[in-house]
């Protein structure tokens, strides 16, 4: 792959210019023609202009472009492209009317062909391990490999929709880096079975924003403010041959094909025995429970950490009767240091990552496996200097385009004992 060598959106880290070939800062509206470089962690793109770094988006290494300032703030300048002078061979018309500059914020990518997005994202998830993790994947003998899921083309893939409410009662999502709503009336990515464009027609009053949920059983929730609007007020989701009934506002994987897909690979990289205990931390409903809790078996046990109230009760409900699942309810950075014994550690963090005190925690445990679970490359990568640096091999990494279209990605991790 020919210029792809991420960089972080910190321009801290960037080498600055020269102090003679400084020149004054860019403002924002000011528009200048600028070489793309390469994919940084965030959706942007870096390029150089009279020795300033600029983060842009909606271009592709390699490019020649035009690029309008949208904001300058302390070290980091970002733009957006307003004109390709010389395309990228990767370069495609973006296939929603609305994924554009000063348009819908939440896409990043559609502007590229959807292979070449896998390989930007697993450029970006590599660079973040050896810049913030200090670990190099090659001396490791891995390489990041990005894998796709159905459908192929990256659209209508999304169970979970928070629209936002303009000033005009329509629903919208969020520009990118702004309170301002793009009104749509239709989303490329959402399962068509949410029927997006039936919800758009409508007009809502007042400023809450409208959550919709549709289960792999093919049930439709609309909710707004907690409260259920229209559709069951329970939602049948069926992974694995087990069915796990949730609250529609419950966290639950967003990709139609990311609970079977993740299920599956963290059950193998993990390697469960009967008879085995396993912490499954920030467990959520229990997704991951329910797999774990059967591959234990009756002598084995599984410890499923949460701290939210709703995915709480969902979980007693579902691992009702199972005499193997224990499910403690708090903070993951409290209540792991009352476990006394783990043989194998799952863990599916939020954006933010573990941090440094569930890593110590985890640690003085000593389980044989560690599978991590990120949606953040960036948090990832930190958390897993700490964890090799705590006597701990890094041996597999997988990444799973879960997010197509998006600059989001979802990396599973495996360490071993050393």
């Amino acid at each position: 792959m020919e210029n792809v060598t991420p960089m972080s959106p910190d321009a801290s880290h960037v080498a600055p210019a020269a102090p003679s070939e400084m020149r004054p800062r860019l403002e924002v509206g000011e528009r200048v023609t600028v070489d793309i470089l390469a994919p940084a962690h965030g959706g942007h793109f870096i390029a150089r202009h009279e020795g300033q770094v600029l983060f842009v988006r909606h271009g592709i290494p390699g490019e020649r472009v035009v690029v309008e300032v949208t904001s300058v703030v302390s070290k980091v300048t970002r733009a957006d492209v307003v004109e390709v002078l010389t395309p990228s061979p990767f370069r495609v018309s973006a296939p929603c009317e609305f994924a554009r500059p000063d348009g819908c914020g939440g896409c990043d990518f559609q502007h590229i062909e959807i292979a070449h997005q896998r390989e930007i994202k697993a450029a970006i998830v590599t660079e973040q391990f050896e810049r913030l993790g200090k670990i190099n994947l090659a001396e490791l003998g891995l390489v990041c490999e990005v894998r796709g899921v159905e459908p192929a083309d990256g659209l209508h893939w999304r169970t979970r929709m928070d629209f936002a409410i303009s000033d005009f009662g329509r629903i919208g999502l969020y520009k990118n880096r702004s309170k301002e709503v793009q009104e749509i009336d239709d989303c490329l990515i959402a399962v068509e079975e949410m029927n997006v464009s039936e919800i758009a027609s409508r007009t809502w009053n007042g400023d809450a924003r409208i959550e919709v949920a549709t289960s792999s059983s093919g049930e439709t929730n609309v909710s707004r403010g907690g409260r259920s609007l229209s559709g069951p007020t329970q939602l049948h989701e069926v992974v694995e041959g087990m069915t796990y009934t949730i609250s529609p506002v419950s966290f639950w994987q967003a990709h139609e094909a990311a609970p079977s897909t993740l299920v599956a690979h963290a059950l193998d990289m993990l390697d469960v025995r009967p008879g085995d205990t396993v912490c499954d931390l920030y467990g959520g409903v229990g997704l991951f429970t329910g797999a774990l809790a059967q591959a234990v078996g009756a002598k084995g046990k599984v410890h499923l950490i949460e701290s939210d109230r709703r995915a709480l009760s969902d979980a007693a409900t579902i691992f009702k009767g199972y005499s193997n699942v224990q499910i403690h309810s708090g903070m993951v950075e409290q209540l792991l240091p009352r476990i006394e014994k783990a043989d194998l550690v799952l863990l599916d963090p939020p954006r933010t990552g573990a941090g440094e005190v569930v890593v110590l925690s985890l640690l003085k445990l000593r389980p044989t496996t560690i599978v991590y679970i990120s949606c953040d490359p960036a948090s990832l990568a930190r958390d897993a200097k700490w964890i090799t640096e705590g006597g701990y091999t890094m041996d597999s990494i997988v990444a799973f385009d879960l997010f197509p279209m998006t600059q989001h990605i979802e990396t599973v991790v495996r360490f071993n004992l050393s």
